[in-house]
């Protein structure tokens, strides 16, 4: 769709100042951007954003791509991790019951003076900060894997270019890492003594 001898062509034509010659090279690439960020199950705001950024960069990269006929690739390639990184900041703020992740549980209705919002805020806020402690790639496959609607490990494999198989044993090991984070041990510990104090 983007490959082509005209490419090497347009890509001249920018070069030079051409500014018809930009309009038809973002003309000519739109379709592979939108068919990703459409895969990503982006919105509509999302998936302008993230096209926006693709020709950003790519304005300011086209000077270094040294051959106009990987421009494709280097498109796609862009697109795939700027709508990996929009997507992952969405699925931050979706639902998810943040005591899958971290094994904190709430506390029953009967439990005396404590307010079962703020707790539950807490919570959030310690996998939110325990997450970002994480590498990308470790938070990017938690938060594709705890998030609703549901995403396929095939999927997960597609988006994050991981094998199909090492997903479930990378998940364990992340969750491990997780509840090492500074966030979600002070969390733990306060939750912990919390307890404790209780049964006092």
């Amino acid at each position: 769709m983007v490959s082509g001898p005209r490419v090497p062509v347009m890509v001249s034509a920018v070069r030079n100042g051409d500014q018809a010659a930009w309009n038809a090279l973002i003309q000519r690439c739109t379709p592979v951007v939108l068919c990703i960020t459409f895969r990503y199950r982006l919105s509509r705001s999302d998936a302008e954003d993230v096209s926006q950024t693709v020709w950003l960069r790519l304005l300011e990269n086209l000077m270094n791509v040294r051959d106009p006929r990987a421009l494709p690739g280097w498109i796609s390639t862009t697109t795939n991790r700027e709508a990996l990184r929009v997507s992952a900041l969405a699925r931050r703020v979706a639902p998810m019951d943040p005591s899958v992740l971290v094994g904190v549980h709430p506390r029953g209705a009967d439990d005396a003076g404590v307010d079962h919002e703020l707790l539950r805020l807490e919570r959030d806020r310690a996998v939110r900060d325990g997450l970002a402690e994480l590498t990308a790639e470790h938070r990017n496959l938690l938060i594709l894997l705890h998030t609703e609607p549901k995403v396929s490990y095939q999927e997960i494999s597609s988006t994050l270019g991981v094998p199909h198989g090492s997903i479930g044993p990378t998940r364990a090991r992340c969750l491990k890492k997780l509840r090492r984070t500074a966030a979600v041990q002070t969390l733990l510990r306060a939750d912990g003594d919390l307890e404790a104090g209780q049964a006092a």
